[in-house]
């Protein structure tokens, strides 16, 4: 119960700083990008120093953050992991689904900061305009966030990875950084409860430009599934245990 208190009261200040944070920083996000990226970094710090007093939840990074021009395609399965990525690298920009353009706060400084939307409606055209829309963004440089299954992923549960990521690896000729985490263990998709420990997002070697779709997207699933079931196995969630409570 007392953490279920800490949780919720977390999670308060958690959308009254972000509010509190937007407003504040609006002028210099209005002046440039760089302001809207000290605005997101300033907010991710806060919540990585509020979650290990308040809920008892530390969090590391792992691996060699990307400074160049790459895509990073990651396993996505809470907000935490969001905060974690964007705040260890210098000029990321999401893959974003196209209704969060409009939620408070996070929608305007998505888009000041260069976050791609994107309509997950029928696929090749939705593949077709999120690859046109990166492009155009190109002449911002920075590092390209997209979520290889299109949403977030509870612990346990498997989800295909989806082309899109693919076709941008291929069109864009970027190195691509495959990146795992454990997040989801502590911080679930659903509910307020977040559990104390160590929630860990882990940038892994990267692939070069130049393979196929297929065998790319085989590479990325091994790496991210392989890194992100050793992340959640060493936070002590029991992937067994999971499948005979959801059969």
């Amino acid at each position: 119960m007392l953490q279920w208190v800490r949780s919720l009261v977390f999670n308060i200040q958690m959308y009254v700083m972000m509010a509190l944070m937007g407003i504040v920083f609006l002028p210099f996000a209005l002046l440039s990008k760089d302001g809207a990226r000290l605005a997101c970094k300033t907010y991710c710090r806060w919540i990585r120093w509020t979650a290990r007093w308040m809920i008892g939840l530390r969090t590391e990074v792992r691996g060699t953050p990307p400074e160049g021009e790459v895509m990073i395609a990651a396993k996505h399965q809470s907000f935490l992991d969001i905060i974690l990525i964007f705040g260890a690298i210098p000029a990321g920009k999401f893959i974003m689904k196209r209704e969060l353009m409009y939620a408070p706060v996070i929608g305007q400084y998505g888009l000041r900061i260069g976050c791609v939307p994107v309509n997950r409606g029928k696929r090749g055209a939705a593949i077709a305009k999120m690859t046109a829309d990166v492009k155009k963004g190109l002449a911002d440089p920075g590092q390209l966030i997209i979520y290889a299954q299109g949403t977030r992923v509870a612990p346990g549960v498997k989800a295909p990875y989806k082309i899109g990521t693919a076709v941008l690896y291929e069109q864009l000729g970027q190195p691509c950084v495959p990146t795992a985490t454990n997040v989801g263990v502590f911080w679930p998709k659903r509910g307020l409860l977040r559990k104390p420990g160590t929630a860990v997002v882990e940038f892994l070697p990267t692939i070069a430009p130049g393979l196929d779709k297929q065998s790319f997207l085989a590479q990325l699933e091994t790496a991210v599934e392989t890194a992100s079931d050793a992340l959640m196995q060493e936070a002590g969630f029991d992937a067994d245990a999971q499948d005979t409570r959801g059969a």
